[in-house]
């Protein structure tokens, strides 16, 4: 009865706007299972109006035509959890499983939490979970979820296989959904289906004697969300959440070893998996492409590296030293370089199919976003590249260079420049708003919950109201920064050329911890589960606890590091100007 359409959003001519388009068709006889559908469809498009989370696709536009009712909502690119399966011969890795619930238990908590009255999804299933391609979750198709309010009943509904028995009676509540998701990572980790199965009998197919990967404690954590009674299972979603926190904390992996043989805060056989040289320093950031790590180098080249075992594969030769971090997309790199170009490099071959030119050296790394490639240069331009034309759409105009790297949320773009200034601008080229900070700011700013933070060689951190420009609050560090923030729990993490790196509290501005390094922390902080790692121009990267500060391990190179190092699948890997890209246990 409906069908869902990727399309191009005409209201943006100068910008190529993706969006998904849900088309329910609706040639129900019947008056009242018309308007019951219409109703539903309706729903949908009323609870997504309200709901801003990262893990839910917003909404653009609602119409009705004919007999055809029409969503237009954001374009989620990757795959859903059932398909993945389908396609997979093996079982998913646990970790990985894990850590995509966690993300599911955040966005069921959002709408269990929702003001004025709670939302219940009442439809979770692997067909109704995308991962994107940056590799989180997205919840998608909310024709079926409703506002809960108490004692109220509904109709029968859901998927058979997912809902737990209350829902069959129209008794829905947030249990409902943490039994749902208790089932969909059955199927996931055991590849078995309920819908072809008799119902409620999960008990009957053990995960482990199905998958004996599985640990004992998440068989014991899916096993309660699939309990009869609904009083059986987790109160509510944060709880199932920091149950499975638990096992990420607990499992006996190589990090936690390192972690338990650690002396003095200086780890124990902290040693490279493997090591690439290159020619000259590595000064920016690793970027990955499925098993491909790319990296630039102030050789000139761009190299990509197997990621598995370090092995050359290909090298791309600028005529200008390289600085910036790569961005991929669809088997296209795209790195500026100080030759004035932006390159855009087959990932596959290695050879150039393009190069766009600038009037000033190109130090900032590239965005992507809606069909378009957003960057700063040299020539005190930010740069908006179409990737399907290789042609400028607009480019703004800064007071001094862009060595920021732009970032992107909301259809709105921010950047700083070396005249001190930070802007917002919208995907027309517009400017929204302009802030002055008193020297360059060259950190890459980022945007939370309605503010940007961003470092400024005045000594200053920034929390800056991401609608308005106006300044939330500033936190003096000890000396500049060319530091790009990050954030996790609250918390903002920056290094400063004093030797320290921050952590400061989003809410209130105030310290929480500082750890010293033995020199200027020019590079950029990373956070990875519940650690931060950061590299220093003393030639250490830095793994801390984030909560406390506490150091973990540290690994010296030969040289400075100024690039942020990149973590993924519990491997580190970070450039240096030694020459060096090192692949760490993370």
């Amino acid at each position: 009865m409906g069908a869902v359409y990727r399309a191009r959003d005409l209201h943006f001519p100068n910008v190529t706007k993706v969006v998904a388009v849900k088309e329910m068709v609706n040639q129900a006889r019947d008056p009242k299972l018309r308007q019951t559908i219409l109703d539903n469809f309706e729903r949908e498009a009323n609870i997504l109006a309200t709901l801003n989370h990262p893990s839910i696709p917003r909404i653009y536009d609602y119409f009705t035509h004919q007999e055809r009712s029409y969503l237009v909502i954001e374009y989620i690119p990757g795959k859903d959890l059932e398909a993945m399966v389908a396609e997979m011969d093996a079982f998913l890795p646990q970790e990985q499983v894990v850590m995509w619930a966690i993300e599911l238990c955040d966005v069921l908590h959002y709408l269990h939490s929702h003001k004025p009255e709670p939302i219940i999804f009442r439809d979770m299933k692997p067909s109704n979970v995308m991962i994107t391609l940056q590799n989180h979750v997205v919840l998608v198709d909310f024709g079926i979820a409703k506002i809960f309010r108490m004692g109220q009943k509904g109709t029968m509904i859901g998927t058979e296989g997912y809902s737990p028995p209350e829902q069959y009676r129209g008794e829905a509540t947030q249990l409902a959904d943490i039994y749902a998701l208790g089932a969909t990572l059955h199927h996931v980790l055991t590849r078995k289906d309920p819908r072809l199965e008799p119902p409620f009998t999960f008990e009957e197919r053990s995960i482990r004697a199905i998958n004996p990967s599985v640990s004992p404690e998440f068989e014991t954590i899916i096993n309660t969300c699939l309990s009869y009674a609904p009083e059986k299972r987790f109160p509510n979603a944060e709880k199932m959440k920091e149950a499975l926190q638990g096992i990420l904390h607990d499992q006996p992996t190589q990090r936690n070893r390192l972690d338990m043989a650690s002396i003095s805060g200086q780890a124990i056989g902290v040693k490279p998996l493997w090591t690439f040289t290159c020619e000259d320093e590595i000064r920016g950031s690793p970027a990955l492409d499925k098993d491909m790590l790319l990296v630039g180098a102030y050789d000139t080249n761009l190299y990509a590296i197997n990621a598995a075992d370090g092995k050359f594969v290909w090298k791309y030769a600028t005529e200008g030293g390289i600085v910036g971090k790569p961005a991929v997309y669809e088997n296209i790199a795209y790195i500026g370089s100080e030759d004035h170009r932006l390159h855009a490099v087959s990932t596959r071959s290695g050879k150039v199919l393009w190069t766009y030119f600038t009037d000033g050296p190109i130090r900032s790394s590239v965005r992507i976003m809606e069909g378009h490639l957003f960057f700063g240069s040299d020539d005190n331009y930010l740069h908006a590249v179409n990737i399907s034309s290789n042609r400028r759409v607009w480019k703004v105009e800064a007071p001094g260079p862009i060595r920021s790297t732009p970032y992107i949320l909301n259809d709105l773009v921010y950047f700083g420049c070396e005249d001190g200034e930070v802007f917002c601008i919208d995907f027309r080229g517009d400017v929204k708003w302009r802030f002055k900070s008193k020297r360059a700011v060259t950190s890459s700013p980022i945007v939370d919950k309605g503010a940007v933070y961003f470092g400024s060689l005045d000594g200053t951190l920034y929390s800056v109201d991401a609608k308005s420009g106006w300044a939330m609050w500033r936190f003096r560090l000890g000396k500049g920064t060319i530091s790009s923030p990050a954030k996790a729990d609250n918390l903002v993490f920056i290094g400063s050329a004093d030797g320290y790196i921050y952590c400061v509290d989003a809410a209130t501005a105030r310290e929480v911890w500082r750890f010293q390094t033995e020199y200027q922390v020019s590079g950029s902080p990373v956070v990875y589960r519940d650690s931060v790692y950061c590299g220093s121009a003393d030639g250490y990267v830095y793994c801390l606890e984030y909560h406390t500060g506490r150091l973990r391990w540290k690994y010296q190179t030969g040289g400075p590091i100024t690039g942020t190092p990149l973590v993924y699948n519990d491997i580190l890997y970070i450039g240096s100007s030694d020459h060096v890209l090192y692949a760490l246990i993370a």
